[in-house]
């Protein structure tokens, strides 16, 4: 028998050699071929063939005695499954490997070790089905991986553990419903230089957003120590989001980083021969586990291998943390497979479940029972099952919901029939929520204390609509299902934009149909993901000061420590928290334009940030107050307003986004709007250059009467018609008492509207609309597209709607898209 039917080296197998090493192998060795060149680092290794496998079963007389053990099988009887898979995992374990194949394997080990210049060189021991990693079948997870192997004697104990986990019970159950015969899946094994980032960091990234599907995104997570914990979801890790079309422009555009808890790592045992968990530090819990270069590093890594194989890839790399012949801090691939959820998604219709109550009221109604990472953007509902340890799996009823620590592979036998799986722990690339996608129901993943809130036996509606986090509600909450099929919108000649405030919900707005944002308003990333008064963190050295004799402000310092946590200065934390949040929404709409407003905070909103009772008046009527254009130029605001701009630039300059253009809100004269475009390029936000365009808010009624003079300041106008109706009419629109008047189809306000529409076409100025009258009204929009207005900007709810609206009534005056 030759050593090649049973070995072959990473530097001999590429893509075309699936049959003979498995989907895993052939990878490694395509990219140890292929993309080494390009500077992407592989460890180098071995495959054990799957004709090797098939060697051992005939060789040991295996294959009718596992035939025999699984005849008559029924998958979803737990018990029946469980008993069987551990008799052919026995029958394999203790079958011994044919000399021949043992002495292969021993002197490729042996060949490794003088590469790498260690006698006894760890190694990861990995399965690679010939099944795994297809387009239509992802076999991920299905068997097993032992880290850290030393030895001759060793290895080859992980082999036959290998083999054998071709049949754990996962991997049966899994076949019997993917239509796969036990025979008809043979496994080769992989044996690779193990990357010691026990002593560094370790994850996963997939080349476009694992819940929305949105192709132009590199998603990492990363954790300390060994990668297993972030596939397995022992661990919360930390995300990051990364741009794909400029980052191939030479640009840094990292528009996402969450950090997670990561309470734990996983790492050598002290005497090296096996692997362990322990608790990571305070000070790791508290930092991002990559910075920026390593960030951008891999997700250009991550750019050449989707582009090498054509389609959205899964991939997992380790950083390494010794050097032992490697080279400390060097990054390397060590697995990368087809993405098999997302890329197979039909996206000529969307299907959208609509929730009919809104979260924030059910939050105040105290029917939120927790919270963590939405998984998919589905709703399922019933009973809670508190599934703890595999010995409750029978426990289980199908069309119930699963609330546990964390999955294990061995549970998808029951998760297959949840209606939805609540965990403790894990990230969105852990075991639960990669099964979850597959399966097609909604997870809610690392929410802390599931298992504690929600009891057993509880009616429960997991909701994974709302975005990025995903809520779990007591109670069956209705809900409505909508379908819409992309194919079929018209194309109109009135701009369609869309309203955003969340960055989380970008993604999936922005596959939405719509010519980009007319409205990106700062206020909710500056109050959730900032959540702290600009001028707080400008002068906090001297609240740190005060803090030593005050009590209050004590307080605040605190607050401000905790949230600005893994970040070198608080400023850096507001700008870079500001141009992320931008930074997201501008991605998800590339290269339509984005119009981002600028903060429109009243005094009594401001107030409410951390450390804003400090520096804000108390106004008797904030509305028509301190806000908008006044504050920018205002030497008390203005360095808070240069760190606006500071995240702007960012955004543009640095992450390449230059279809953001900027709007100024409550501009009440001409003269303030020449204040601030000047205010701006003291900060470096230069309007007209690299293509800047700044409008301004028409929503007080000298921005009407006054409309030429604007118009020479600024290159665009944007109604607000929510301000404009409420000053026009001299009323306040959160009054019930006069809220019958309130209405903004007002003959005077249209004639306002339709005033402002004329002057902007007669001066060659964009004119558009952002306020809340279209989105409510069709016979405004009608009124509108009538007048000649370039955009409008909705709610996302309302954009398809309204397009049609819009083609039909463009249609009835002639006009062409």
């Amino acid at each position: 028998m030759a050593g090649k039917d049973f070995v072959l080296w990473f530097k001999e197998i590429s893509i075309k050699d699936v049959p003979l090493v498995g989907g895993k192998n052939a990878s490694l060795g395509e990219m140890f071929q292929k993309l080494t060149s390009q500077g992407v680092n592989v460890p180098d290794g071995f495959a054990i063939t799957a004709f090797a496998y098939r060697y051992f079963i005939e060789k040991a007389g295996l294959l009718q005695k596992i035939k025999d053990t699984l005849k008559g099988l029924d998958t979803h009887n737990m018990e029946d499954l469980k008993r069987r898979g551990a008799e052919v995992r026995s029958l394999i374990r203790n079958a011994p490997l044919p000399p021949e194949l043992s002495e292969i394997i021993v002197v490729d080990y042996r060949k490794l070790c003088e590469k790498y210049g260690i006698e006894k060189l760890d190694v990861a021991v990995r399965s690679s089905a010939t099944a795994e990693d297809l387009p239509d079948a992802s076999f991920a997870g299905q068997q097993e991986t032992y880290l850290n192997i030393r030895g001759e004697e060793r290895l080859l104990e992980a082999c036959k553990d290998c083999f054998a986990s071709l049949f754990t019970n996962r991997a049966i159950s899994y076949r019997e419903d993917k239509g796969f015969g036990h025979f008809d899946v043979y496994l080769s094994i992989a044996v690779q230089k193990m990357v010691r980032s026990d002593a560094a960091s370790a994850g996963v990234m997939f080349t476009l957003d694992t819940e929305s599907g949105f192709k132009d995104v590199v998603f990492i997570n990363a954790s300390y120590g060994l990668g297993e914990n972030v596939v397995q979801g022992a661990v919360n890790p930390d995300e990051y989001y990364v741009f794909k079309p400029t980052l191939k422009m030479g640009k840094r555009p990292i528009i996402g980083k969450g950090m997670g808890s990561k309470h734990q790592k996983l790492v050598y045992t002290e005497d090296g021969q096996s692997v362990k968990n322990i608790p990571t530090t305070e000070e790791e819990r508290r930092s991002y586990v990559l910075n920026d270069d390593e960030i951008l590093l891999l997700a250009d890594w991550a750019c050449k291998i989707e582009e090498h194989y054509g389609k959205p890839m899964d991939i997992e790399w380790a950083k390494d943390g010794d050097g032992e012949k490697i080279g400390t801090g060097q990054f390397f691939i060590v697995q990368a497979r087809p993405e098999t959820v997302q890329s197979q998604r039909d996206y000529s219709s969307m299907e959208t479940y609509v929730l009919k109550e809104k979260y924030y009221e059910l939050e105040a109604q105290g029917k939120v029972l927790c919270k963590g990472l939405a998984v998919g953007n589905k709703i399922g509902q019933g009973r809670a099952y508190n599934i703890i340890s595999s010995e409750q799996i029978n426990e289980f009823k199908p069309g119930g919901v699963l609330v546990t620590d964390m999955t294990d592979p061995d549970w998808e036998p029951i998760m297959k029939v949840a209606a939805a799986i609540v965990t403790n722990r894990g990230g969105r690339t852990c075991h639960a929520a990669i099964v979850s996608r597959e399966l097609g129901i909604p997870c809610v993943i690392g929410t802390g204390n599931a298992t504690e809130l929600i009891k057993e036996g509880y009616e429960v509606t997991v909701d994974c609509s709302e975005g990025e986090i995903g809520y779990v509600y007591n109670g069956i909450i209705p809900y409505e299902i909508e379908h819409l099929d992309l194919k079929t919108l018209p194309k109109t000649k009135t701009k369609i934009m869309m309203n955003v405030g969340i960055p989380e919900k970008a993604f999936f707005q922005g596959q939405i149909p719509c010519d980009g944002v007319g409205l990106a308003r700062e206020e909710f990333i500056i109050n959730s993901h900032i959540g702290i008064h600009p001028l707080a963190l400008i002068h906090y050295e001297e609240l740190k000061a005060k803090a030593k004799t005050d009590a209050n402000i004590a307080q605040i310092v605190k607050q401000i420590d905790e949230k600005t946590k893994g970040y070198p200065d608080k400023i850096t934390y507001f700008v870079e928290r500001l141009a992320r949040g931008i930074g997201r929404i501008a991605a998800a709409f590339y290269p339509n334009d984005v119009i981002v407003r600028l903060s429109d905070f009243k005094t009594n909103e401001y107030a409410n940030l951390i450390g804003g009772t400090l520096y804000e008046p108390q106004e008797h009527n904030p509305m028509i107050g301190w806000r908008g254009a006044s504050r920018y130029y205002d030497e008390k605001f203005k360095p808070a307003f240069g760190l606006e701009c500071k995240a702007i630039l960012k955004a543009r300059e640095e992450m390449g986004l230059t279809n953001i253009k900027v709007m100024i809100p409550f501009c009440r004269t001409p003269e303030e709007g020449k204040k601030v475009i000047e205010i701006m390029k003291e900060f470096g936000l230069v309007q007209g250059e690299n293509g800047l365009e700044v409008y301004v808010m028409c929503e007080i009624p000298s921005n009407v009467v006054l409309a030429d003079a604007f118009a020479d300041i600024f290159d665009g106008f944007s109604i607000g018609s929510n301000d404009l109706t409420q000053l026009t009419l001299g009323l306040d629109r959160d009054s019930e008492l006069v809220s019958h008047i309130y209405d903004e189809r007002n003959e005077a306000v249209e004639r306002l509207v339709a005033q402002v529409i004329k002057v902007a076409k007669e001066r060659n100025r964009k004119i558009g609309i952002c306020g809340q009258a279209p989105s409510d009204f069709p016979e405004f929009t009608e009124f509108l597209v009538k007048c000649g207005i370039d955009s409008i900007s909705l709610n996302p709810d309302v954009v398809v709607k309204t397009r049609l609206l819009v083609a039909k009534i463009e249609k009835e005056l002639g006009v062409l898209p």
